[in-house]
């Protein structure tokens, strides 16, 4: 027979626990968080556009491996969801791209398509200006780099996302 002080015991071990989702359709339990908050806003726009067509991209926060980043720039991952932004305004492509990291959180890396802006003034690129500047300014990013030449080259970039914990 079970006594009052062991039934107590683990009624207040049992009440303080989640309930466990077997359907997978209890929200509060969801482990993909980032799909719950906000997507980034706080980002601002880049005055005038500094990078050419050509040039090569590559940033990455403290503590991010080399072995990632050199995987990252050999184009060695698995399926990455992808955004094109060719053709949208600056505006357009910030808000796409905050929509774009928000959905996909739960991912390690994503591949952009920025283009190379071959039409812009003074040969600079606007759009991949803004997405490189933009990118340094998310939270979530940990790194990004330009493509390799099959996967967009300098048209594009993979972004290295934080875990979703």
């Amino acid at each position: 027979m079970i006594n009052e002080s062991d039934k107590s015991l683990f009624r207040s071990a049992v009440n303080q626990e989640m309930p466990i989702d077997k359907d997978g359709d209890n929200k509060e339990s969801n482990n993909n968080k980032k799909h719950w908050n906000k997507p980034f806003e706080d980002y601002t726009y880049l005055p005038k556009p500094n990078l050419s067509a050509s040039d090569y991209v590559s940033h990455s926060q403290a503590g991010v491996s080399p072995k990632t980043l050199k995987k990252m720039k050999q184009g060695r991952i698995d399926y990455t969801p992808s955004i094109d932004l060719h053709g949208q305004k600056i505006e357009e492509a910030c808000q796409s791209l905050s929509k774009f990291i928000h959905y996909h959180g739960d991912e390690r890396f994503i591949h952009i398509i920025h283009g190379k802006g071959y039409n812009s003034d003074q040969n600079l690129s606007v759009l991949k200006s803004q997405v490189v500047h933009y990118l340094k300014q998310h939270s979530e990013v940990l790194a990004f780099c330009s493509c390799p030449q099959k996967m967009g080259g300098t048209g594009a970039v993979f972004v290295y996302l934080k875990a979703n914990v």
